[in-house]
């Protein structure tokens, strides 16, 4: 008899970006009839929620006939979407230039040169996003923009936020997400408003002097023309020593090893939880933290 060869669709590594598990806090919560839950975006193939729209403003630009493999992509990044842009870069065959600020860590930098991509260090995000603008003028390749690309908040709608309407059967009360280019939190906002408008939406962001990797108070002339305040319904200012704090308490108290910011965002989501009953809270765990271990904040300070 002949042998018969079965077909197998095997995914790809892109396939396996999105559907990261929804998890329950067993011990910051404390005694409270609310149930806190994080949404793990570390677990994505490059590490981060910004895998995410990756993907989508890269595949969108193809679609549209914008770039094509074997152009080259320019992105100003502080650092997650620059990892994520190198590896869906490196899989689809595109040269990846990123611009990032000169005191990213240095996990960070070796992470994006993995991928392939060439790094250009400046003194600060504006100036980075600034460069990226201006090389795309002298025709040295084309700039992504996360910033005021639709194709950022449109990712989490269409995953994001569907995801957490399905892992929470619906029960969602409260969304809470550290913005940055703001992309999460808008797409998110979108979707769960348009499945309740009841949920409540709220943002953070750095307090005046804190430094918090990812998260940003933009100056208004560089404010991501994305965002749209009308879709949060609270901002919270969150202070730099309350955020590292809550993330050395993740790790040691739940097991749950991130950066910064999404210590932020549970800190954040503590607080909210004092003041409501019987709530299901949601926040976004952005990253790992293994990308932030060479700036010795994880031993900086015991708990």
């Amino acid at each position: 008899m002949p042998l018969l060869i079965m077909t197998v669709d095997y995914p790809t590594l892109a396939d396996c970006i999105g559907h990261t598990p929804l998890i329950r806090l067993q011990r910051l919560a404390g005694q409270t009839s609310n149930t806190l839950l994080v949404k793990l975006e570390g677990n994505n193939p490059a590490g981060s929620v910004k895998d995410r729209p990756a993907l989508a403003m890269i595949e969108r630009a193809e679609c549209s006939g914008r770039i094509q493999p074997g152009d080259a992509l320019i992105e100003a990044t502080s650092g997650n979407t620059g990892i994520a842009l190198a590896m869906v870069a490196a899989i689809k065959g595109y040269r990846m230039l990123l611009i990032m600020p000169d005191n990213s860590t240095a996990e960070r930098k070796a992470a994006m040169t993995a991928y392939g991509a060439e790094l250009i260090l400046v003194e600060s995000m504006e100036a980075a996003r600034d460069l990226a603008l201006e090389m795309q003028v002298q025709g040295k390749g084309i700039v992504l923009d996360q910033f005021s690309n639709q194709d950022n908040p449109t990712a989490h709608y269409c995953t994001t936020g569907p995801e957490i309407w399905q892992q929470t059967q619906g029960q969602v009360t409260h969304f809470i997400s550290s913005m940055g280019t703001t992309g999460t939190i808008m797409g998110v906002s979108r979707y769960l408003k348009e499945q309740n408008p009841a949920v409540q939406i709220i943002g953070l962001q750095p307090r005046d002097g804190a430094t918090i990797p990812g998260i940003r108070r933009w100056p208004e002339a560089y404010l991501p023309s994305i965002f749209d305040g009308s879709r949060v319904d609270q901002i919270v200012d969150m202070g730099q020593h309350e955020a590292e704090d809550c993330m050395r308490r993740l790790a040691r108290e739940e097991g749950i090893f991130c950066g910064v910011s999404s210590g932020g965002a549970v800190a954040a989501m503590l607080q909210v939880s004092k003041t409501v009953a019987n709530a299901v809270l949601v926040a976004i765990i952005c990253d790992r933290g293994d990308r932030y271990l060479s700036s010795g904040i994880y031993a900086s300070e015991s708990v």
